[in-house]
C-alpha cells in the first residue's frame, strides 16, 4: 500500500442511535415516527462497520416497540450492516423488546433487563362519585364499547376481555424474544413473567451476549482509529421555543413514574 493511500484511508466507522426515553409517550418520547429518519440515516450513511443502539428505555407502547424493532431488522438486512445494542440504565419491557432486535446486547454490571411482560393500570371512581352525589350516564352503540369505564363497578366480563387482550401481546412479546434470542436463553421459569435482571445475571439467562461499553467494545472489534458518527431525536424548532411545554410535562411525568417502578 502506497503512502499516499495509506493517509487517506478511510477509518470505520460505527453509527450511534441513542434511544432514550419512555416508548410511545408524547411528542417527544420514543416513536417509530421520531426515529425513523436517525435510523435510516445512521444505517446509510458512511458506509458503518456497524449500528450500536445506546438504550435507555423502561418500555411503554408494544405497538411502538414493534413497529421500531422490525424497522431496525429490516435496515440490517438491506444494509448487510451488524447491530449491536448497549443497555444504560434499563432495556425493560418495550425496551427490552427493541433491545432483541440487535445481533448481540451488552450491558453494564448495573443494568436493568427483561420485564418480559404486559401491564394495564387504572382507577375506578364509581364510590367517590356515589357518595358525593354524582349519577354516572352513559349510552352506547355495542355492549362492549364503554368496556372498563373507571365511573361504574368493575365489571367481570371486562376484566376477562382485558386478560385476553393482554394474553395475546404478552404472546407476542414471548415469540419476538425467542425469535431474536433463540438457542442463547436459558431455561428459566422467571424469564417470560415480568421479572428484571442486573447485568451478569441477565447475561446468565441468555438476555444479554455480555457485559460491556459501547467505545470500548466498539474500539475492540473495529480498531482504536474508529470514528463514532452520532444520530439523537431532534426536536422541532416549536419544541425548542417552548410551544410543546406542557406535552413535554406531562410526558416528563409520565416516563418518571415508568423509571420508578424500576428504582431509577
Amino acid at each position: 500500500m502506497s503512502k499516499l493511500s495509506t493517509v487517506f484511508k478511510r477509518k470505520p466507522t460505527v453509527s450511534v442511535v441513542r434511544l432514550q426515553g419512555a416508548i410511545g409517550m408524547g411528542r417527544s418520547g420514543i416513536s417509530d415516527r421520531n426515529v425513523t429518519d436517525m435510523l435510516n440515516k445512521a444505517f446509510k450513511r458512511g458506509k458503518p462497520k456497524a449500528v450500536a443502539l445506546e438504550i435507555n428505555s423502561p418500555g411503554g407502547s408494544p405497538v411502538q416497540s414493534s413497529l421500531i424493532g422490525a424497522r431496525i431488522r429490516r435496515l440490517s438486512e438491506e444494509k448487510d450492516v451488524p447491530v449491536i445494542a448497549f443497555v444504560e440504565d434499563v432495556a425493560a419491557s418495550g425496551g427490552y423488546w427493541i433491545a432483541s432486535a440487535a445481533d448481540e446486547i451488552f450491558a453494564d454490571p448495573s443494568s436493568i433487563l427483561g420485564s418480559i411482560g404486559v401491564i394495564s393500570a387504572g382507577f375506578g371512581a364509581h364510590v367517590f362519585l356515589q357518595r358525593q352525589g354524582f349519577e354516572r350516564r352513559v349510552y352506547t352503540a355495542g355492549k362492549s364499547k364503554s368496556m372498563l369505564d373507571p365511573f361504574r363497578p368493575e365489571q367481570e366480563e371486562d376484566v376477562e376481555r382485558l386478560n385476553r387482550l393482554l394474553e395475546q401481546l404478552h404472546g407476542n412479546f414471548i415469540d419476538q424474544v425467542k425469535t431474536r434470542r433463540g438457542d442463547k436463553l436459558a431455561d428459566d421459569p422467571d424469564l417470560f413473567t415480568g421479572e428484571v435482571w442486573l447485568g451478569q445475571s441477565a447475561v446468565d439467562v441468555g438476555l444479554a451476549d455480555g457485559i460491556g461499553h459501547l467505545e470500548k467494545v466498539m474500539k475492540e472489534r473495529f480498531g482504536d482509529d474508529v470514528n463514532f458518527r452520532r444520530y439523537g431525536q431532534k426536536k422541532g424548532l416549536l419544541s425548542r421555543f417552548g410551544a410543546e411545554m406542557t406535552d413535554q410535562a406531562f410526558t416528563q411525568i409520565e416516563e418518571r413514574a415508568a423509571y420508578a417502578r424500576f428504582g431509577l
